[in-house]
């Protein structure tokens, strides 16, 4: 039988990302993300998972953004038993993601419960930290470019550029004929200072390709000049600068931008905290994966020289210190999670500086249909914390030059270069307009015939 490809998750959406490829009686799931947004995207990852967990032979990671690793310990709380594979840094930073995304929800359901703005009595968090180290026990690391042999499949992560570890994943189906199904993942830009960019593929039978910006190209942004004036800014009102940045990949690149602008005699004064205790983690991970990313690794963590610190950086790990930070006088910088403001410390910081006309939250990335990050850049005047309306007076700033997502013309470049169109092209992980839009720059230039799925169905067989 030819495989049968069901798409679970990112389909017209750009989070959960969750692929069921089956063939040979065999069943693969690649990535298995959290749904994040709105409430009902949000509250589909509490519905049962649509295959039986128990009867999945394998779990095959991309990267580890939550919205392609966080629903991993769900997974296993429902009987998942098997193997998760993965590249060695993907393993590493789900060890830091999963525990902290839990944490998170445990934090976040007492929060609720103590407040009393949930609808449920008793608020009771998504999985635990305990189900979340079960899942990590199941993760295999494997080298890009390792072959692996699976039951019915030849598995291939080559470099995608997004996230330290970020993989395209080639899955060669040995019966009957040899068909390859290639996941794109999360693709990089070309020209990032950070990471390499997204590797070359030559073909595929079946692609499933995100589509994130398949809408727009990126703004011919510099950052120097946005982040200069965000930090000129703040300095002159004496605010802070608060920014939105997941705690792996995107706060270390706003932390070497940072540096780099002080490094030129910017913004050198003011200090930065980093609210996240996974942020310092992460950076010395990058020092263990040096051929990932094109920073020297002889440099990281090294307190003067190292392009991952500011000239005063201050890494905030205890509650009580993040809470101190609210009562801080500015002129100063916040980093912290969640990027999409969907929970975290973020919105504690949300909740004291968003009132404040002195002060600048500054956006560094996608924000989804949904989220209180997309509600705020569409221009709401108040916004819901944590039960409460919250005013919005603080100045907003969008820089989207720090994109990890190709964007469609990168999308189109990188598809251009296959040596042929492959039989069936999916686009997935983004929004109905981007992906449409997308669609139609394939078939202009390169010919190609793309869809745009609904989910739940076979995507693809024979």
């Amino acid at each position: 039988m030819p495989p049968e490809l069901t798409l679970l998750g990112a389909v017209q959406t750009v989070t959960g990302s969750r692929f069921l490829l089956q063939t040979n009686g065999r069943s693969y799931l690649i990535d298995c993300g959290l749904f994040q947004g709105g409430r009902a995207l949000e509250m589909r990852n509490w519905e049962p998972f649509p295959f039986p967990p128990e009867r999945l032979d394998a779990v095959l990671l991309t990267h580890a953004h939550i919205d392609h690793v966080g629903y991993l310990p769900r997974l296993v709380a429902q009987g998942f038993g098997g193997p998760v594979y993965a590249t060695e840094a993907t393993c590493a930073l789900a060890q830091l993601v999963l525990p902290d995304s839990a944490h998170l929800q445990e934090q976040d359901a007492f929060y609720a419960n103590k407040k009393g703005y949930s609808r449920h009595k008793p608020a009771l968090p998504l999985y635990t930290v305990a189900d979340a180290e079960r899942a990590l026990s199941r993760l295999r690391p494997f080298r890009f470019r390792e072959p692996l042999a699976l039951d019915g499949i030849n598995v291939t992560w080559r470099p995608a550029g997004h996230l330290l570890g970020s993989a395209i994943l080639e899955a060669e189906v040995a019966e009957p004929d040899h068909e390859r199904v290639v996941f794109s993942g999360d693709l990089g830009r070309f020209d990032n200072e950070v990471m390499k960019p997204p590797e070359a593929i030559e073909r595929a039978d079946t692609l499933v390709v995100e589509s994130t910006y398949g809408d727009r190209l990126h703004a011919e942004q510099s950052i120097a000049s946005v982040l200069g004036q965000a930090l000129e800014g703040v300095a002159e009102r004496r605010g802070v600068l608060l920014i939105p940045a997941f705690a792996v990949g995107r706060t270390q690149q706003i932390l070497y931008h940072i540096r780099k602008l002080q490094d030129q005699g910017i913004g050198g004064g003011i200090p930065v905290f980093v609210d996240s205790p996974m942020a310092v983690d992460a950076s010395q991970i990058y020092c263990r994966f040096g051929d990932d990313h094109n920073l020297s690794v002889n440099l990281l963590m090294d307190e003067d020289a190292c392009p991952l610190r500011c000239r005063e950086t201050h890494f905030v790990r205890e509650v009580a210190e993040s809470k101190a930070l609210n009562e801080m006088p500015g002129p100063a910088v916040i980093i912290s999670a969640s990027g999409m403001l969907t929970g975290g410390r973020i919105l504690h910081h949300l909740k004291w500086r968003l009132p404040d006309e002195k002060n600048i939250l500054l956006f560094v990335g996608y924000q989804a249909a949904g989220t209180r990050g997309r509600l705020l850049l569409e221009g709401a005047s108040d916004i819901r914390i944590h039960g409460q309306q919250v005013p919005v007076r603080a100045r907003l700033v969008r820089l989207d030059a720090l994109s990890g997502h190709a964007d469609q013309g990168e999308l189109t470049r990188w598809m251009g270069e296959f040596k042929s169109a492959p039989a069936r092209v999916f686009l997935v992980h983004g929004e109905p307009h981007a992906s449409q839009a997308l669609k139609a720059r394939l078939e202009r230039d390169l010919g190609w015939k793309a869809s745009v799925p609904e989910e739940g169905g076979p995507a693809a067989s024979g």
